[in-house]
C-alpha cells in the first residue's frame, strides 16, 4: 500500500494532526510524518514535494495555520492529491489559514477540510487509496457502518429517556 505524507508547518501543529495520525494508524494506511514551512523552508518543501511520488507518497496532508501556504505550496509541486488542513492558531479562529488553504488558482486544487478537520482529512486520505485497495475499501465500508450503528444506538437510548 502506498503511504500518506502528513507535513505540519510548525509542531505547534501537532495537537491537531495527531487525530489525522491515529485515524491512519486505525485504518493501517502508513504514513511519514514531517515538519516543513511554506515559507521558512520553502526548498525543503519543493523537494519533498516534487518527490513524493517516486518516494511511494499517494496522497499528502498539509496542515497550517495562519497565512496556511503550505498545502498549496505543495500542491504547486506534484500531482499527488493534497489535502488541506487549516488550523485554528491565530485571533482569527483559523478563518485566515481557512482561506488561505482553500482559495487556490485554477490549476492547483487541494481538497481542504474544517478548520482543525484532521480525522476528515485521513478519512479522505484513505477514500482517495481506496480505489485501488480493496481490503482499505472494507475497512472503510465497516468504520461506516459503525458510525451509523453509534449513531442509532444513541437516538435509541435518546427516545428511551423522554
Amino acid at each position: 500500500m502506498k503511504k500518506v505524507a502528513v507535513i505540519m508547518g510548525s509542531d505547534s501543529d501537532l495537537k491537531v494532526v495527531d487525530a489525522a495520525i491515529k485515524q491512519l494508524d486505525d485504518f493501517d494506511i502508513p504514513y511519514e510524518t514531517r515538519i516543513m514551512s511554506a515559507h521558512r523552508t520553502p526548498e525543503a518543501v519543493a523537494e519533498f514535494s516534487k518527490n513524493a511520488y517516486a518516494n511511494g507518497f499517494a496522497v499528502i496532508i498539509a496542515a497550517a495555520g495562519k497565512a496556511a501556504h503550505l498545502a498549496g505550496a505543495i500542491a504547486a509541486q506534484t500531482t499527488l492529491p493534497v489535502i488541506g488542513i487549516p488550523i485554528k492558531s491565530s485571533t482569527l479562529d483559523g478563518l485566515d489559514a481557512l482561506l488561505s488553504t482553500v482559495q487556490m488558482p485554477a490549476g492547483l486544487p487541494v481538497a481542504t477540510v474544517a478548520i482543525d478537520g484532521a480525522v476528515n482529512a485521513a478519512i479522505l486520505a484513505a477514500q482517495i487509496i481506496a480505489i485501488e485497495d480493496k481490503k482499505l475499501t472494507m475497512k472503510l465500508v465497516e468504520f461506516k457502518e459503525n458510525m451509523k450503528i453509534t449513531v442509532l444506538k444513541k437516538d435509541k437510548e435518546f427516545n428511551r429517556n423522554q
